[in-house]
């Protein structure tokens, strides 16, 4: 079985209505967790603390998906969108 591995990240948007970062050198890297549960609780964890700031935002990235090459690929992600 694969590992499924997930990273969270964030930091200051651009905007808070667009997924650009304003310095990509400042965006906070939260860590690498095994599963989608231990991800979700240090995104939530990260999300809390800057609930009161619009323009910071952190998102889950699901690596496994990308080292998964018999999986395809969603038609948003192979125009990338």
């Amino acid at each position: 079985m694969a590992q499924r591995l997930h990273l969270v990240f964030g930091g200051e948007l651009v905007s808070p209505t667009k997924n650009v970062f304003k310095d990509v050198k400042a965006i906070h890297i939260v860590g690498m967790f095994p599963d989608y549960a231990s991800a979700y609780s240090a995104w939530k964890a990260e999300a809390q603390r800057t609930v009161d700031d619009a323009h910071v935002r952190y998102f889950i990235a699901h690596i496994h998906r990308l080292r998964d090459e018999e999986q395809p690929a969603s038609a948003t992600e192979e125009l990338g969108i």
